[in-house]
């Protein structure tokens, strides 16, 4: 890991980028880092930070050399290819606030085998994010 943060950013198109970006600030605590609006109200790039982490996301509708090969869950039938994973120290606390921003649980907070509380849910578009305590940085240090 870089002394920044992460070497690793995932990157997500949203329909409603500027609802999503509110959406996970509510339900996550996450941070603007950047936003660059677009001229057409889009957003044309966004970073959102999440401790040492960041994830970067854009409207679906920007134009670009890749964006033929991006799906937003919508538009593949609610599926994902990728959820995302949120390492936290207080699962019950983003529990808490995920649920108060309206989230689809797919699974409960619950104590987990392996170490730990986790539970995973949908956000507004149909992405899917896990959040658990267990922290593979952790282990075997």
């Amino acid at each position: 890991m870089s002394a920044a943060g992460s070497m690793l950013i995932p990157s997500l198109r949203y329909r409603d980028a500027h609802a999503a970006i509110a959406w996970l600030e509510q339900a996550f605590g996450m941070t603007r880092h950047a936003v660059y609006d677009g001229k057409a109200g889009n957003v044309d790039h966004a970073e959102l930070r999440f401790g040492t982490g960041m994830i970067m996301l854009g409207s679906a509708t920007n134009p670009g050399p890749i964006t033929p090969f991006y799906a937003t869950p919508a538009e593949i039938d609610g599926r994902v290819t990728s959820p995302l994973y949120l390492i936290t120290p207080d699962c019950e606390s983003l529990w808490a606030s995920a649920k108060a921003a309206g989230v689809e649980v797919v699974m409960e907070l619950k104590e987990m085998e392996y170490g730990g509380k986790a539970f995973t849910v949908r956000d507004p578009e149909g992405y899917l994010w896990s959040v658990g305590e267990y922290d593979p940085w952790q282990q075997g240090a």
